[in-house]
């Protein structure tokens, strides 16, 4: 056995799990074997699809936000490499018929309805034994109930918190594409997986593509990062032009498919906000090692430089289900469906700083960064009701930044927050954002 030395092993007690992962798979894949007490190997001993799976028992999987865009592409992964996974769970929150089709695709152990006056009971189906959780702990209830080696967190939103604090309370292998619960929690959460020895492998496009650049070096030699945003649908609109953008403009992404929330996220780049967010307590960088550049093509996810001046970026077509493939199957690469990158078809690659002015959005990632605290909770929570209300029709899409940043500024600031208080931050920005009237947003 190869012993580390003390002053290495005490730095490495410091680090998150996910760089803790970055560091040993940087260093040599083939010394793993040794380092058992380690994270990466906990999701070996769990029986990691990554090698030795003929005659073993297939990966057992749970899908959180599985009616979603996240979910779906999940399912469409999962249901191609069915030979080494076995869907135990999935979990909505208020397709029912749709979470019923799956069931019946997927023969899950348990399903979890978050909105209970929408379940379906499954049960009644012939032959089918699925346990049925739903109402407001649904969700938590199958993480804690129905034994697994992997959740997908693909809930939009703080409803998927609990759920995802309780996988990684359980030490589990969480590939997380549910930003919010680091943007709200990162500070709960990390530390937990470091008690837990759960492996967090994010699956947002961006953070994927560090998470991978990353193998190529150790997270004490990165200068920089550079999280990509295509700019959305309104990257070349005047301001004046943006004043009068309207729902259905808002959800036509260019490049991405996703789901409403996101896709108006993407077009306010608020999602970069929580990106930023997310990329601090990932990775354990400094608010001014992380910056955001616009590349509206879409085929550069994010880049790395390290401090020798070389710049790792992981390309690819814009499609989810290459970063939620690697997230299931790290550190093995398996052929997936997404379409192969064809570099003659890009003559160019263009790159340009946000726009702050027009996408002021876009500039309190960092803020929240600066401040700690209730902050992530408060952006979450205004944002996440901003939207709504922008969908609804009540305000419009300029106000979901003016309303997020009004927030921010005004709530009762709390530096080492607990949870419920977490929970609290979150609940009053939106009521916050449903009190205020666009004018008072403006003035």
């Amino acid at each position: 056995m190869v012993n580390e030395p003390e002053d290495m092993a005490a730095k490495e007690a410091a680090m998150p799990p996910a760089v803790l992962t970055f560091q040993r798979f940087a260093r040599n894949a083939t010394r793993l074997s040794a380092w058992t007490d380690r994270p990466i190997i906990c999701v070996r001993q769990h029986g990691s699809l990554t090698r030795g799976n003929v005659g073993q028992d297939r990966q057992r999987v749970i899908v959180l936000g599985s009616t979603g865009s996240i979910g779906r592409s999940a399912l469409d992964v999962l249901w191609r490499l069915r030979d080494r996974f076995e869907v135990v769970g999935l979990a909505a929150g208020s397709r029912a018929a749709e979470l019923a089709e799956q069931a019946r695709q997927f023969h899950p152990r348990a399903v979890a309805m978050g909105n209970g006056a929408n379940a379906v009971d499954l049960r009644g189906s012939p032959g089918n034994q699925t346990q049925v959780f739903q109402g407001e702990d649904a969700l938590d209830d199958l993480v804690r109930s129905v034994d697994c080696d992997c959740v997908v967190c693909g809930v939009v939103g703080i409803c998927g918190l609990r759920a995802t604090m309780r996988a990684v309370e359980l030490g589990r292998r969480v590939a997380l594409a549910n930003k919010e619960a680091l943007v709200v929690a990162g500070s709960l959460i990390m530390p937990l997986a470091k008690r837990s020895g759960a492996t967090i492998i994010p699956i947002d496009s961006e953070h994927s593509a560090v998470f991978q650049a990353l193998q190529a070096g150790r997270i004490d030699e990165v200068r920089r990062i550079f999280l990509t945003a295509s700019g959305g649908p309104f990257r070349t609109w005047s301001a004046e032009e943006m004043e009068r953008i309207t729902v259905e403009e808002a959800l036509r992404h260019p490049t991405w498919d996703m789901g409403p929330k996101i896709t108006i996220d993407s077009a306010t780049m608020m999602n970069k906000a929580m990106e930023v967010v997310e990329a601090k307590w990932l990775f354990g960088l400094a608010a001014e090692q992380i910056e955001v550049v616009v590349h509206p093509e879409s085929i550069i996810h994010s880049m790395v430089e390290f401090r020798d001046g070389s710049t790792l970026a992981q390309l690819g077509a814009p499609d989810m289900r290459t970063p939620i493939q690697f997230a299931l199957t790290f550190p093995e690469r398996l052929p997936c469906p997404s379409e192969p990158l064809d570099p003659a078809k890009f003559r160019q690659l263009n790159f340009q700083a946000p726009d702050a002015e027009r996408f002021p959005a876009s500039k309190l990632g960092h803020e929240v960064l600066r401040r700690g605290g209730t902050c992530g909770a408060v952006l979450n929570g205004a944002n996440e009701a901003a939207v709504q209300m922008f969908r609804d029709g009540a305000i419009a899409f300029l106000d979901i930044a003016r309303l997020t940043e009004r927030a921010l500024v005004e709530h009762r600031f709390i530096a080492s927050p607990t949870l419920d208080e977490l929970i609290e931050a979150d609940r009053w920005a939106r009521q916050e954002v449903a009190r205020c009237i666009p004018s008072q947003v403006r003035s």
